[in-house]
Formats: C-alpha cells, sequence, structure tokens
C-alpha cells in the first residue's frame, strides 16, 4: 500500500514516521511545508497526481491557534482549501483519506463527553478553518475518515508537556490554567490508532473522536507532569480570565470515544500511562 503523510515533522507525522518501520509492505511518502506546500493548491494537486497515494495521511496543518486569529486568509487555505483539494482528488482517483481534525470545532460550553453528532460552533479562527475542512471533505463524497483529536504532545515537537518541563525547571512558580477541561492525547497513541484503521478490515468512513481516556484540566496536567518528572516547583491553578489570549478557547474538549472502539475495536490507553511512555522514551533519546 502506498500511503502519503502530510506534516512529516510534526508532532504527529513524526510519530507515525517511527511506526512506519513495522510496516515493511507499505511504502511511505513523508511531505513536509518544502515538498508539498498547503498554501500552494496547484502544488498540492501535482504532488498527489505525481506520488499516486492509495492512502492519505491528512496530518499537516496551521496550529498556532493565537497567531491564526489574524492569517486568516493563510490559515484558510492550509486548514480549508488544501484538504478540499486532497478530498476531491481522493474522490476522483478511488483512493482513501484519513484526516486530523480538533476539539477546537466545539463551542466547549457542554458538561457531558463530546458525541461526533453533537453540534459544531467554534469560538476562533483556527477552529472554525478546521470545521470547513471537514465540511470540504464530507461535500466531496470522498471516501475518508475524520478523527478529531486534542491536546496532542509527543517526544518531537513543541508541546504542553515539554513547555511545562522547561518553565518547572527554569522557574519557582507558574501559573496553570484550571478550568479548562479534556484529555490529553499522546501522539504516538493516535499515530497507531491512524496505522491500524489503514489496515482494518472493518474501514468506514464518517467522523470519529479520539484521546486518551480520562478527564482532567491543564493544571491536573502540570502537577502530574511535575510528580513523574520530579521538579520542584509551585503550581498555581488560575481561570481562563486570568490569562488571556488573542484566540478564545473552548472550556471543555472532553471527547467521547465509544464510536472509534466499537468500530475499529480500538483500545484507549489512559492519560497516565501514555504520559509515563513518553517521558520515558525522552529519557532514551536525550
Amino acid at each position: 500500500m502506498k500511503i502519503l503523510v502530510t506534516g512529516a515533522n510534526g508532532q504527529l507525522g513524526s510519530e507515525i514516521k517511527v511506526l512506519s518501520d513495522a510496516y515493511p509492505n507499505d511504502s511511505f511518502i513523508f511531505v513536509d511545508k518544502d515538498l508539498m506546500p498547503l498554501d500552494n493548491l496547484e502544488e498540492v494537486r501535482k504532488v498527489l497526481d505525481f506520488e499516486k497515494p492509495q492512502v492519505i495521511i491528512s496530518a499537516g496543518a496551521y496550529t498556532a491557534v493565537d497567531l491564526a486569529e489574524s492569517e486568516v486568509e493563510l490559515v484558510d487555505t492550509i486548514n480549508h482549501l488544501s484538504v478540499a483539494v486532497m478530498a476531491e482528488w481522493t474522490l476522483r482517483n478511488q483512493a482513501k483519506l484519513i484526516h486530523i481534525s480538533t476539539d477546537y470545532v466545539f463551542d466547549g460550553n457542554q458538561e457531558e463527553p463530546l458525541t461526533e453528532e453533537q453540534p459544531t460552533d467554534p469560538v476562533n479562527f483556527y477552529g472554525l478553518s478546521k470545521l470547513r475542512g471537514e465540511i470540504a471533505i464530507t461535500q466531496s463524497g470522498a471516501d475518508a475518515v475524520v478523527i478529531r483529536t486534542a491536546w496532542v504532545y509527543s517526544s518531537f515537537g513543541a508541546n504542553f508537556v515539554k513547555t511545562m518541563i522547561r518553565l518547572m525547571c527554569e522557574r519557582d512558580e507558574i501559573n496553570v490554567i484550571s478550568d479548562q477541561v479534556g484529555s490529553p492525547t499522546y501522539a504516538r497513541d493516535l499515530a497507531q490508532v491512524i496505522l491500524d484503521i489503514i489496515h482494518s478490515q472493518k474501514w468506514e468512513n464518517g467522523i470519529y473522536h479520539y484521546s486518551n481516556e480520562g478527564k482532567i484540566s491543564w493544571y491536573d496536567f502540570a502537577v502530574e507532569i511535575k510528580r513523574l518528572k520530579k521538579l520542584d516547583c509551585n503550581i498555581n491553578a488560575i481561570p481562563t480570565v486570568q490569562y488571556p489570549t488573542p484566540a478564545k478557547r473552548p472550556k471543555f474538549s472532553l471527547l467521547d470515544k465509544t464510536k472509534i472502539k466499537k468500530q475499529f475495536e480500538v483500545v484507549v490507553p489512559d492519560w497516565k500511562s501514555s504520559l509515563i511512555e513518553m517521558l520515558n522514551k525522552e529519557k532514551t533519546t536525550t
């Protein structure tokens, strides 16, 4: 099977690259913004026409949430229009598409785990651009699986876990938001789920939710990172209003994973066990 992965150097793309060694019968093409710039729609078409993948893993995106508020045209091109191009190509060439979306398509005003049928209502432009990408896929009629995920972290790239470790090493005291609730996603776990779905005999297009199991706040996440790393730093729990940002964030991002577990027989690890696994991998690579 020929599999093209966008966002090759991102957290998810990097994890897929590591896991790809376990699939010797597949041919992986990893493309970054230099090899397939998602802000150049004609170039996206050219690369797909040249490579002719059987499966596209759309892991690349514009993810700078705050900056997105001031770069709306670029964000829409990358997160919406390029996705529409990939979906159209997928349909025309009888291929398959797995696209990664986000909890930010929701407004975050719920109190129960978010199902795939929950009404969408993004509170920032990043979320809106990702929702437009989802809609483009659905309207295209492509054979596609859309996976909404949340709070992604990894051994690769910049993320909350690495930032917390750095800040806790540099400072005696930090403030972390305690009223935004969800569950983190270890990118290695998500990468494995994607590869399992591709090779599953139960492929069923549609929208699915995936994050690790558990319900925590960013503050809870930081406290566990501190405990596992045995760091000496005081962590203050603060409300969102005390940490203003250009882009508003949904306060509730807990995703219901029932559908993906049932359809693809996915086993979802607990967030604490995945955090331990990631930190142990950090030890072996540093």
